[in-house]
């Protein structure tokens, strides 16, 4: 029961920074950590979407990455929220 209002708080604090950017660090296993920019799309029951632009060879391409709340939780993936970034 507690797990689930924790879900429902890291999803209430994503839902007030929705077209935002945010920073996040996916943990990839194996050593393997990605970090990304990007802005926070959009945010579903489960999940939550972040649009990331990116440059490869002088080429800009976007791209879009979904992870769940509870990665969130089980610090699988950080955010860092826009209130950190400017600092």
């Amino acid at each position: 029961m507690a797990a689930k209002s924790i879900l429902e708080d890291i999803k209430k604090e994503l839902e007030s920074h929705v077209g935002e950017k945010i920073r996040l660090k996916a943990n990839k296993g194996r050593k393997k950590v990605d970090e990304k920019e990007g802005i926070l799309e959009k945010t579903y029951p489960h999940i939550f979407v972040v649009k990331i632009e990116e440059e490869h060879l002088s080429e800009r391409s976007e791209r879009r990455v979904s992870y769940s709340y509870t990665d969130v939780l089980t610090e699988t993936v950080e955010l860092i929220l826009p209130e950190s970034l400017s600092n």
